[in-house]
């Protein structure tokens, strides 16, 4: 571009793009993308029981799973020597027809990996009804 020098009277002009009006179309088009995008909702779907669903014909048959300070187990108030056995209580327990339900009681001394050794041999040999019981002792 050639322009013409100009003089002491006459200033020269400004060759320079003028970027304002770039970035007013630039922040409108980033207003109007923010409010096109839709919300993302980070849930989890649960199927929670009906309020027509009648009560249960027979209360359920229910285990106590007690996980002491030491690491060891009691089922129903029974000491059991180690986990293997605990294992082979809960495999009998899952082949039955009607699955008892599984109230896990972790002690408040007891170490993590006693109480998740308990839950992952629920889970992997089937159970489908455990629930852990006592969380109010861990509370302030």
């Amino acid at each position: 571009m050639h322009i013409r020098a100009g003089t002491e009277r006459d200033p020269e002009p400004i060759v320079d793009i003028n970027t304002t009006p770039l970035v007013d179309v630039l922040l409108v088009l980033l207003v109007m993308l923010i409010i096109t995008i839709p919300i993302q909702l980070h849930s989890v779907n649960l199927e929670m029981p009906g309020t027509n669903s009648p009560p249960p014909s027979t209360p359920p048959e229910i285990v106590q799973i007690d996980v002491l300070p030491s690491g060891q187990f009691t089922w129903n108030g029974e000491a059991l020597a180690d986990r293997s056995v605990l294992e082979e209580k809960l495999r009998d327990a899952a082949t039955r027809t009607e699955q008892p339900e599984i109230h896990l009681r972790p002690d408040r001394a007891a170490r993590y990996d006693a109480v998740a050794a308990a839950l992952s041999s629920a889970q992997r040999l089937g159970l489908t009804k455990i629930g852990l019981v006592g969380g109010e002792q861990f509370g302030p």
